[in-house]
């Protein structure tokens, strides 16, 4: 009996799909580099990596949910709670109801709106692994409810002026999101922490073997010792902190804070995540290919505007990215299982 053995075009169509991402990318480059004057302007340059950072924070946090099978759709709405509170606290303090108004520095407020972040994430945790609602449903229901109290903060008002005070230990809050360190966007070098950290969690810790191995398959990762629950609990929350540090960018950025904040940001992170190679299904996926998955919608958005499209074209252009980024997964995934068992089948020869 003859084994089969994969062609050689297919390792080479296997090689182009799994570097997907770097060609998407190297297209886009081109084609705006020719079609919208001053695309590749240093000016435009800054611009560009400022949105790709802030899609970037979310589609990190939204790769360990999707690796584990998961899928978060609050964090837009994160984003935005979490823009208010630090509005909020900016401010007006923490009344006590005794005549006495509690005021933070610019770090106390930060820690505080990324708990609140991590707070949301952790219910999401919660409900997913405790009452067993699907991820769908129950990342569904904390949209509306992180966005009805954001709404509620304010009356659905913007808080305006958040340049903070001197008194209040707050005037470099507006750095965080406006300041330069050695001639880079404090944000950029704030993305790179937490890509790094991202990166060494996921490939050099038992926690990002556990990661993969609840996505990979559940029972089986639970057969073998894991903490199936803790796992998911810890992916959760960590997509809520990534949420949380751009609501608190993004206020900062602004030196204001809007209910609205965030809308539709979910839709980025999960392209950019899936663009970078993360599966749907679960169980694969990389820090750095969604990094330059966040930076194919970036560039894509950025774009865009650039040569006057629509905004509503736009919407319907990053859906098509988002079917075909999992069509073509999925056409990975079968080729893969190709390869690997023509590989098998001549090992046994």
């Amino acid at each position: 009996m003859t084994a089969f053995v994969a062609p050689p075009q297919q390792n080479w169509l296997l090689l182009v799909l799994r570097l997907r991402t770097f060609v998407a990318l190297i297209l886009v480059l081109a084609y705006f580099s020719v079609m919208a004057p001053n695309f590749l302007s240093a000016a435009n340059a800054v611009i560009v990596s400022k949105h790709v950072a802030l899609n970037a924070f979310l589609a990190i946090g939204m790769t360990f949910v999707i690796i584990t099978g998961g899928i978060d759709l609050s964090v837009g709405s994160i984003v935005g709670l979490c823009a208010m509170v630090a509005g909020w606290l900016v401010l007006n303090g923490v009344d006590l109801g005794v005549g006495y108004t509690v005021w933070f520095n610019t770090w106390e407020l930060v820690g505080i709106t990324l708990l609140v972040g991590v707070g949301v994430g952790f219910i999401n945790g919660i409900l997913i692994t405790r009452l067993n609602v699907a991820p769908f449903i129950a990342t569904l229901g904390t949209l509306y409810i992180a966005r009805g109290a954001a709404l509620l903060s304010s009356d659905g008002r913007t808080f305006p002026n958040l340049s903070g005070t001197e008194e209040m230990g707050t005037a470099s809050f507006p750095f965080i999101g406006t300041g330069t360190l050695l001639g880079l966007p404090v944000m950029i070098w704030l993305l790179v922490a937490v890509a790094l950290a991202a990166h060494y969690v996921s490939r050099r810790t038992p926690l990002g073997r556990h990661i993969y191995a609840v996505g990979g398959n559940e029972r089986g990762a639970a057969l073998s010792g894991v903490k199936v629950d803790r796992v998911k609990l810890f992916v959760y929350m960590f997509s809520g902190f990534c949420a949380a540090l751009v609501g608190i960018i993004i206020a900062s950025q602004l030196q204001a804070a809007h209910p609205a904040t965030g809308e539709t940001f979910e839709l980025n992170a999960i392209a950019a995540a899936v663009l970078g190679g993360t599966s749907m299904s679960g169980g694969r996926g990389r820090i750095f290919g969604t990094i330059i998955g966040a930076f194919v919608i970036g560039i894509l958005s950025d774009g865009l505007i650039m040569m006057g499209v629509s905004s509503f074209w736009q919407t319907v252009i990053k859906g098509v990215v988002i079917v075909l980024a999992v069509v073509i997964d999925q056409a990975q995934s079968r080729l893969q299982a190709r390869v690997a068992l023509a590989q098998e089948a001549a090992a046994s020869r």
